[in-house]
């Protein structure tokens, strides 16, 4: 306790950090942010910026940045992310800004990204799936793992979906986003023994096309493999995150 009040009244570390630290979370007037959540959970908190004000997610941001050397944020709309560059650009210049779609990441200038000896799979069935693949693939790559991303197969056209079957069977987990009525994750997961996770895509015309069709399909998919929430790439990018660690230790 003693050194670590040192540290702060010295300047080596902020008070925020100090209180990630103490309490695991920090608390602001943007919210807590849960610091200690990577280290709990093996995935970092990540900042859901639908809903928010740009200053809240500027502020829960910076507070991110400076209690785990990096922010990953999703669903985050041009306000938000013009917001937080011009933040940045004062607070901390050299901070590398990703962003894909809807989903950021901030990475610290001395933050040291990790490695995982493990590869997602991430499939797509149409160019509508590709902003939820993008969330579900910054997750994995924030993680250290290897990405390998196959998009627009849908099985609207079969030939194109069998022709990626070698590179699905490489892969140590896979990621299979789809909407209309959700039939790539079940094609795919019957063709491998990879562990297959599904998320339906809010995408479609008419009954079941906000997701809802897509959900049901692979619900029933009569081929093993396990479903998230319509649009849920996070959720996805998580799990596939915590299989990899999983590979990652049995070959080290």
């Amino acid at each position: 306790m003693r050194e670590l009040l040192e540290a702060v009244a010295d300047g080596s570390i902020s008070p925020a950090a100090a209180e990630a630290e103490l309490n695991g979370y920090v608390t602001s007037e943007a919210g807590r942010f849960d610091a200690a959540r990577q280290q709990r959970r093996g995935i970092p908190e990540a900042i859901f910026a639908e809903g928010k004000s740009a200053a809240q997610v500027v502020a829960l941001a910076e507070t991110a940045l400076e209690t785990t050397g990096r922010a990953l944020l999703t669903r985050v709309d041009d306000e938000q992310a013009t917001a937080l560059r011009t933040a940045l650009a004062d607070s901390d210049p050299e901070a590398a800004i990703e962003r894909r779609h809807s989903t950021v990441r901030v990475l610290a200038p001395t933050y040291e990204p990790p490695e995982l000896d493990a590869t997602v799979g991430i499939v797509t069935g149409g160019t509508v799936d590709e902003p939820v693949a993008d969330e579900a693939e910054v997750v994995c790559l924030d993680a250290g793992a290897t990405v390998d991303r196959v998009d627009d197969i849908g099985v609207a056209s079969l030939a194109r979906t069998l022709d990626q079957v070698d590179r699905f069977r490489a892969a140590d987990v896979l990621i299979v986003a789809a909407g209309r009525e959700g039939a790539l994750p079940t094609v795919v997961a019957g063709l491998v023994d990879t562990p297959v996770i599904a998320v339906p895509v809010d995408s479609g015309y008419g009954y079941g096309g906000d997701g809802g069709a897509a959900l049901a399909g692979m619900l029933q998919s009569c081929t093993v493999l396990s479903v998230v929430n319509i649009d849920a790439g996070f959720v996805a990018g998580a799990q596939a995150v915590l299989i990899s660690r999983a590979i990652d230790r049995a070959r080290r």
